[in-house]
């Protein structure tokens, strides 16, 4: 499990890419792309079949994300989060957010491991939006609610 110091570590860097963002603005990776981006940060989305996310360049691929690259959100089906971690180690990427979202599969255990196995500092299965400033109502009341898994 992750500790606060991670979450508040990749909450703290400036250049992040964002796998798993959508061509529609209403879906919700959307607006969690929208708040990191909003709060300061330069963030790089990758899309296969996009050119522009949200009014920025996309990427086709984390290779292809220019530098400095300080960490990747990670907001897919479980089922490719392992193929996400692996490019992300690939590129070197020092960080690695994997969201979880209501109703969905855990994050893959395998996905943990292989970040903690080439050092990449993982928080796993957290919503940015329970942390990133400004904190909405419904997320403040989530982030009470784990409070236990996030304990610094």
């Amino acid at each position: 499990m992750p500790s606060r110091e991670y979450v508040d570590d990749f909450l703290a860097q400036r250049h992040v890419a964002f796998v798993g963002v959508s061509r529609s603005s209403k879906e919700f990776a959307n607006a969690v792309y929208r708040h990191l981006r909003d709060g300061g940060r330069t963030l790089y989305p990758v899309h296969r079949d996009e050119t522009t996310i949200e009014g920025d360049p996309a990427y086709r691929t984390l290779a292809d994300v220019p530098q400095p690259l300080d960490g990747v959100v990670v907001m897919v089906p479980a089922a490719a989060m392992t193929g996400v971690v692996r490019a992300a180690i690939d590129r070197g990427v020092p960080r690695v957010w994997l969201h979880r979202g209501l109703g969905q599969r855990p994050v893959p255990d395998k996905a943990v491991a292989l970040c903690r196995e080439h050092g990449v500092d993982v928080v796993d299965g957290a919503c940015p939006l329970m942390f990133a400033e400004p904190v909405g109502a419904f997320h403040k009341a989530h982030r009470v609610f784990a409070r236990r898994r996030f304990a610094a």
